[in-house]
């Protein structure tokens, strides 16, 4: 499990954010909260450039962020080539992005997902290793542009 996660959302996807926090304080994990202090007007781009920024900087290794659909957020954090953000909408999306894709932040629909199954999902992405075989890292270090692999 990281050791700190840090989660980030707009207005849309506050409430979702906070019920996820507390379910990962229930579990004794540290997190860091960053974007709409309240459910007044905040725009997902400002709080996915925090969270990816925390990522690349190294003070944080895995990333949530939740918006209305979890696209906007997911499009945002992407920018930054430190950032493998994907949108899941399942369980087995959160594995198979943790595992075959490297994803290091996990990006949620508030609009679109149930909480419970938010946190499940959460729960699927955390506990998901990336798998190291050749198979997987080849595609993940084509992810880093052409001639990543010369």
């Amino acid at each position: 499990m990281p050791e700190l996660i840090v989660l980030g959302s707009d207005h849309a996807g506050f409430h979702l954010r906070k019920a996820i926090v507390a379910h990962l304080a229930g579990q004794g994990m540290e997190t860091l909260e960053l974007g709409a202090p309240d459910e007044s007007p905040y725009d997902y781009p400002d709080a996915a450039f925090l969270v990816a920024e925390e990522i690349a900087s190294g003070r944080a290794e895995t990333g949530i962020l939740v918006c209305g659909s979890g696209i906007g957020v997911c499009i945002a954090a992407n920018r930054n080539p430190s950032v493998r953000g994907a949108v899941c909408w399942n369980t087995e999306s959160a594995r198979l992005a943790r595992e075959h894709n490297g994803a290091n932040v996990l990006c949620l629909g508030a609009r679109l997902i149930a909480e419970d199954l938010a946190l499940e999902i959460v729960d699927v992405f955390l506990r998901t290793s990336e798998d190291v075989s050749d198979r997987h890292a080849r595609r993940r270090r084509k992810l880093e542009g052409p001639g990543a692999l010369a």
